[in-house]
């Protein structure tokens, strides 16, 4: 029997939308591993390297994942544990330090090297921390090494950035004592959204801001309690445990999706640094006033259409709020592996009250309830699509919103149609 449940690491309610009863539930999962993570934070970091920790397995997910040809030089790979491994024939960390020596010798432009774990080598038990100083102690000043876990045990894939992102916090540099006020953008976010972001700030007259994970991860930005940091994504919060622990502050904002949420988290930002609110509606109206045309090109598609999320990537929250709001959709179950209450109430307190809110998975009571309830649109993992396709259900693929660049003004309009196209294809095939 589920029931509805306070989740534990969560502020209490305070309000009535607050206490909305969540569906919890465990069973079958069906989600990638946060190894999938390494796909986008390769090509964020741009001096790091991400070392895998395991099977072949893990080497083929990257490599599919990330779609990269023989021939290319990307700055991650495996160390690929092999049957005497696991069996404890070799000293798993001699191996380990040997693949390190090598890598670096062979690409000496590698600044921070990340080793990730994966489920096989935490079976084994292997302790990538300890190697991780070890080696560090070693390769230091040249080489930074941080190690973090990517398995996929008991966690779901956008897990790997917050795992990653926390293992760059303790290596952030302290603020001085007299350090102005400063803004953080917390979270990987594409180079030209990000760019678009740190515009804007500019504009609004916010000009000391930083970013976590930086472009190059041997130049993090200090931190500290002067230190006021905005979520980008909302699923980092070990990384918002691990800056809050540095002295940080967060600032409470809805997620910069659509039109609203990225007024919303522009505003959060400006109000924080005192910015005329004259001077925030000037700098702001033009990009607001672009996206809101451009949702509008996906209104007539997805208005009065009801839609259901099934638990895959934490983003499900703040898009169903973009999508009820802005796009007039009606969400009836919004699934997200992990909910975390106090990060996500503002976009709770404007999802409507008859959508029914879930957290974790069990596929197969939640694969009845699609059925039971017939939506539009469901939004799912790969695995689930075909499935439900088969059975006449119009499906959207839960890692499309993830690789594609959705956040900000000048994106809402591609993230609108995202879920527009599947619902026009399915009105093409139909006649």
């Amino acid at each position: 029997m589920n029931a509805p449940v306070t989740l534990p690491g969560c502020s209490q309610p305070d309000s009535a939308q607050e206490a909305r009863p969540v569906l919890r539930e465990r069973g079958q999962r069906e989600v990638f591993c946060g190894l999938t993570g390494i796909v986008w934070l390769h090509r964020k970091m741009q001096d790091a390297f991400f070392l895998v920790v395991g099977s072949r397995t893990c080497a083929h997910l990257l490599q599919s994942a990330a779609g990269v040809m023989i021939f290319a030089e990307p700055r991650f790979a495996t160390a690929i544990m092999e049957e005497r491994d696991l069996a404890g024939m070799v000293d798993a960390q001699d191996e380990l330090d040997r693949v390190v020596t090598r890598l670096l010798d062979r690409r000496p432009d590698i600044k921070t090297l990340f080793l990730v774990g994966s489920c096989p080598s935490e079976v084994i038990k292997l302790d990538l921390a300890k190697a991780a100083e070890r080696l560090g102690a070693q390769h230091m000043p040249n080489v930074r090494i941080l190690n973090y876990s990517g398995s996929g045990i008991e966690t779901t894939f956008t897990q790997g950035e917050d795992a990653c992102v926390t293992a760059l916090v303790p290596v952030m540099p302290a603020e001085s004592a007299d350090a102005p006020k400063q803004l953080l953008i917390v979270g990987a976010l594409p180079d030209i959204v990000e760019d678009q972001f740190l515009r804007l700030f500019d504009q609004l007259g916010i000009d000391n801001v930083g970013v976590l994970p930086a472009r190059d991860a041997r130049n993090l930005p200090p931190v500290g309690p002067n230190t006021c940091y905005l979520l980008a994504q909302p699923f980092l919060a070990d990384t918002a445990m691990a800056l809050e622990g540095r002295g940080a502050k967060r600032i409470d904002a809805l997620f910069p999706f659509g039109a609203e949420g990225t007024t919303g988290w522009l505003h959060a930002a400006a109000a924080e640094f005192g910015i005329d609110e004259a001077h925030f509606n000037a700098v702001v109206a033009p990009g607001r006033e672009r996206a809101k045309r451009a949702i509008g090109h996906a209104r007539g598609a997805l208005e009065g259409k009801r839609i259901s999320f099934l638990p895959d990537s934490q983003l499900e929250i703040p898009l169903a709020r973009f999508l009820a709001t802005e796009l007039g959709m009606e969400p009836v179950e919004v699934g997200t592996p992990y909910l975390h209450r106090a990060h996500c109430a503002q976009e709770l307190d404007l999802i409507p009250p008859s959508a029914r809110i879930s957290e974790g998975q069990h596929v197969d009571r939640q694969l009845d309830r699609v059925r039971a309830d017939k939506p539009d649109l469901t939004v799912c993992g790969l695995g689930l699509a075909n499935p439900l396709e088969s059975e006449g259900f119009s499906t959207k693929w839960a890692i499309e919103l993830v690789f594609s660049p959705i956040h900000g003004f000048d994106q809402a309009g591609d993230l609108a149609e995202l879920f527009a196209r599947p619902l026009r294809r399915r009105d093409v095939l139909e006649v």
